[in-house]
């Protein structure tokens, strides 16, 4: 647990342990439940290609029918895990681009920052811009790319810009 420091419990222990992949996917795993000492759980692996249902160890898959309840089910957990795992890396990549040195620009609210963030691929790549650089940007003119670039980048930097003039 992620609080606490123990290792967290099942209510119920699970019976079966279905993973995303072919035999070689479902002998690993198998094989790290044994370390563990967890030997009252079955695995099965399930390829996508053909849908094939794999055990640990064996080396042809079960095929079960096109049709089958029990195939149908082994499906829809997997398609499930899929769901649940894109939602978790998505939410994080958003997350990062929330809390990221784009939060001390003023003015610049979260849809913003993500687009600055699609159109650069990260910060790094951003503060490497020239003013010119995000003020191309759709949505960014070139007074919003004067105030990223100053927020990014120390007081004593000067704008990178191709069109400097000298003030006097």
């Amino acid at each position: 647990d992620a609080d606490t420091g123990r290792p967290r419990k099942f209510a119920y222990p699970p019976n079966l342990l279905v993973v995303d992949g072919a035999g070689p996917q479902a002998t690993a795993a198998a094989d790290v439940l044994g370390e563990l000492g967890i030997t009252d759980v079955a695995v099965v692996g399930l390829a996508k290609r053909l849908e094939e249902v794999w055990l640990p160890g064996e080396p042809y898959p079960v095929i079960l029918a096109r049709t089958s309840e029990s195939l149908y089910l082994l499906q829809r957990i997997r398609d499930e895990a899929h769901r649940f795992a894109i939602r978790y890396h998505r939410d994080k990549r958003a997350k990062r681009v929330r809390a990221s040195e784009l939060d001390t620009v003023p003015g610049l609210g979260q849809a913003r920052k993500a687009t600055l963030i699609k159109h650069f691929g990260s910060v790094k790549r951003l503060k490497q811009a020239r003013v010119e650089d995000i003020a191309a940007v759709k949505g960014f003119g070139p007074r919003t790319a004067e105030v990223v670039y100053a927020t990014l980048h120390p007081a004593s930097d000067k704008p990178a810009s191709d069109n400097e003039h000298e003030r006097g």
